[in-house]
C-alpha cells in the first residue's frame, strides 16, 4: 500500500461469488454423483475403520504426541474474534492515540495506523509530515518523512491526476482509503511489537475525466511498533501484497456514485 502500482501503491461486495468449474483454486472439476451396488458396503467399511481409528488415537491417555502439536498450532477463536473492547478514548487531531499496553492495544494502534498512514490526508505535505509526526517514534519521525516524502513526489501525484502540491482538480474526488479486515501479532514483548494488518484499499479519482479510476486492492501491512511508555508508536511499516480474494460479480459503480459515497460514508475508529 505505498505509492506506485495500478492502484498507486507498490509497496507497500457483497453478493453471491460465483467459482468457474473447474474450481479457480485448483480443485478437480466437478463430477455428478454415480450410484453404484457396492456404495453400502463402502460405507459401512468406512464407519468401521474410522471407529478403529479412534480407538486406536484414544489408547495410552494423553500423550498427545505429533497429533498434539499439530492441535496446538492452529489458531484458537479468540485470535481471530474481534474482542468488542473500545481501544482509546484520546485523539491527536483525528487519529486515535493513547492505545492500551496489551498485545490488542498495539494491534487496534497498528489498524488505525494503517488507516492514516495510507489515506487521502497523505497527499499534502503538510498534512503528511502532521500524520507521521503522530502516529511515529521520534527516532523514527526523519526517516518515515523521507520515505514518504520520496513516494508522493510531483511525478507521482502528476500521474495519479492530482495537482503538483497534492491539491483535486475542480469536478473531481481524490479517494484513498485504508479499510483494516484484520491484525495479528507476530512478536509481542513488553517494550516492542510486530503486527500484521489485512487491508482492503481504495484510490484513484473519481471525475468524468479521471484516467485514473478508483480501483481496489489487498494487501498486508506490518508494523514494527515500540511502547513509549504512555502509547505504541512506529518505527517501520513494510507492506506486501495480498491475500486477494475473487472479486465478486457486483457492478460497477459509476464515478458520481463513488465520490458522493467517499463524501457520505465516515471512517471509523478500529478496535482490536
Amino acid at each position: 500500500m505505498s505509492p506506485g502500482d495500478e492502484q498507486g501503491y507498490t509497496e507497500t461486495g457483497h453478493t453471491r461469488t460465483r467459482l468457474p468449474d473447474p474450481d479457480p483454486y485448483g480443485g478437480a472439476p466437478r463430477r455428478p454423483h454415480r450410484s453404484s451396488s457396492r456404495s453400502l458396503v463402502t460405507v459401512v467399511g468406512v464407519v468401521v475403520l474410522l471407529i478403529a481409528a479412534i480407538a486406536f488415537a484414544n489408547r495410552g491417555g494423553g500423550s498427545g504426541g505429533d497429533d498434539a502439536s499439530t492441535k496446538n498450532d492452529q489458531p484458537k477463536a479468540a485470535t481471530t474474534a474481534a474482542s468488542g473492547t473500545r481501544p482509546v478514548d484520546t485523539k491527536t487531531g483525528n487519529i486515535p492515540t493513547g492505545f492500551p499496553h496489551t498485545d490488542q492495544g498495539a494491534q487496534s494502534a497498528a489498524a488505525n495506523y494503517a488507516v492514516v498512514l495510507w489515506s487521502d490526508g497523505m497527499v499534502n505535505a503538510a498534512s503528511r509530515h502532521s500524520i507521521i509526526e503522530a502516529v511515529t517514534d521520534p527516532s523514527a519521525v526523519s526517516r518515515m518523512q523521507a520515505v514518504f516524502d520520496a513516494n508522493y513526489s510531483s511525478d507521482f501525484l502528476k500521474n495519479i491526476g492530482l495537482n503538483p502540491d497534492g491539491s483535486v482538480p475542480k469536478s473531481a474526488t481524490f479517494v484513498d482509503r485504508t479499510l483494516p479486515v484484520g491484525t495479528k501479532t507476530t512478536s509481542y514483548s513488553s517494550d516492542t511489537a510486530t503486527v500484521e494488518v489485512w487491508c482492503n484499499t481504495l484510490f484513484g479519482l473519481a471525475g468524468e475525466s479521471s484516467n485514473n479510476p478508483v480501483t481496489s486492492g489487498w494487501s498486508t501491512v506490518t508494523f514494527n511498533l515500540k511502547w513509549n511508555g504512555t502509547d505504541w508508536k512506529v518505527l517501520e511499516t513494510s507492506q506486501r501484497t495480498g491475500p486477494t480474494p475473487i472479486t465478486g460479480d457486483n457492478p460497477v459503480s459509476g464515478a458520481d456514485e463513488i465520490g458522493k459515497a467517499v463524501k457520505e460514508f465516515g471512517g471509523f475508529t478500529y478496535a482490536r
